[in-house]
């Protein structure tokens, strides 16, 4: 089993950044997929970056250029760095881990979620 635990959400003006980091216990997470999803209401999940145990990388368009994913194995903690943040990036950002090789997109795909973080970007 991994556990994981969000933090470092909050409530932002846009333009501004946050990190939010995801760290994880119970097994490493070396071999793991990890992905960052966001959610807010009345809409789906949705996968807005993931990297792959292999170093291999993924980020939805809307947030190419401002959200940067990475992975400290050595701390068993993975963060998302967000820089010009927007009002339409509210949303409840969870942390998730795939056992499974490469990359992937679906939500269905991960095994293990930890509770999320709230992330406010007012205008």
């Amino acid at each position: 089993q991994v556990q994981l635990v969000e933090s470092g959400g909050g409530l932002v003006q846009a333009g501004g950044s946050l990190r939010l980091s995801c760290a994880a216990s119970g097994r490493t997470l070396n071999w793991y997929t990890m992905g960052w999803f966001r959610q807010s209401p009345g809409k789906e999940r949705e996968l807005v970056a993931a990297i792959g145990w292999s170093g291999g990388l993924y980020y939805a368009d809307s947030v190419k250029g401002r959200f940067t994913i990475s992975r400290d194995n050595a701390q068993n903690t993975v963060y998302l760095q967000m820089n010009s943040l927007k009002p339409e990036d509210t949303a409840v950002y969870l942390c998730a881990a795939d056992r499974n090789f490469g990359v992937q997109i679906s939500q269905y795909e991960y095994d293990y979620w930890g509770q999320g973080t709230q992330v406010t970007v007012s205008s």
